[in-house]
């Protein structure tokens, strides 16, 4: 499929192709929910953790009688009610199981993603930004004129550092390399912009071929 090429200037670019098998798939929500899914349980480790009473190291031996001290009846010092003891109902790090999903899924899952944005006319391709552009109003221009509203940049290194400055500060904007592409931010955001380059790479990684 054919994709007209957007510049930030506003001149008129060629258009770059991009394999069916990147943009025109037809879409298994079920899929894409459950690599969403994956992805969400993978970024958020709970890695806080306490001790029970029953991990505590020390004497198990009885501290006090068990009648005729006059106070309250205790068996070890592992105790929560003490100092040094074991942590009651406390956190216990990782309780969920994280599945396991292959790259062959995730490759699907990301090519499916992409062909939905692309039916819903979301989907745009940006020339590679050669020169930089330093304001905040340049860029924002752009997203104007092209009526980009909520938009994910997924960009190549060096226009990354064309455009870094120019749309960091844009609100709703968010810019990633193109090597971080992830499913849950292209569902998150409206709009998707990719660089030429990207796109190639991305259409490589995917689908493993050079065109």
């Amino acid at each position: 499929m054919k994709f007209q090429l957007l510049s930030i200037d506003g001149t008129k670019k060629e258009s770059i192709e991009v394999s069916d098998k990147l943009v025109k798939l037809k879409v298994n929500f079920k899929l894409i929910k459950f690599v969403i899914d994956w992805q969400l349980n993978h970024s958020k480790p709970r890695t806080a953790k306490t001790k029970q009473r029953n991990q505590i190291r020390g004497s198990t031996v009885k501290i006090v009688a068990q009648k005729g001290s006059g106070g309250a009846r205790h068996a070890s010092k592992k105790a929560p009610l003490f100092v040094g003891g074991g942590v009651a109902h406390g956190p216990k790090g990782k309780v969920y199981k994280i599945k396991k999903v292959n790259k062959k899924v995730r490759k699907l899952a990301l090519a499916q993603t992409l062909s939905k944005k692309n039916s819903d006319k979301n989907l745009h391709i940006l020339a590679d930004v050669t020169k930089e552009i330093k304001k905040t109003k340049e860029f924002n221009k752009f997203l104007e004129k092209n009526k980009l509203l909520n938009v994910l940049i997924i960009s190549d290194t060096d226009s990354m550092k064309n455009i870094n400055k120019s749309a960091r500060n844009i609100r709703n904007v968010k810019l990633i390399k193109e090597e971080g592409a992830n499913i849950y931010d292209l569902f998150k955001y409206k709009n998707v912009i990719i660089t030429s380059t990207s796109v190639k790479k991305i259409q490589e990684r995917v689908l493993n071929e050079k065109n």
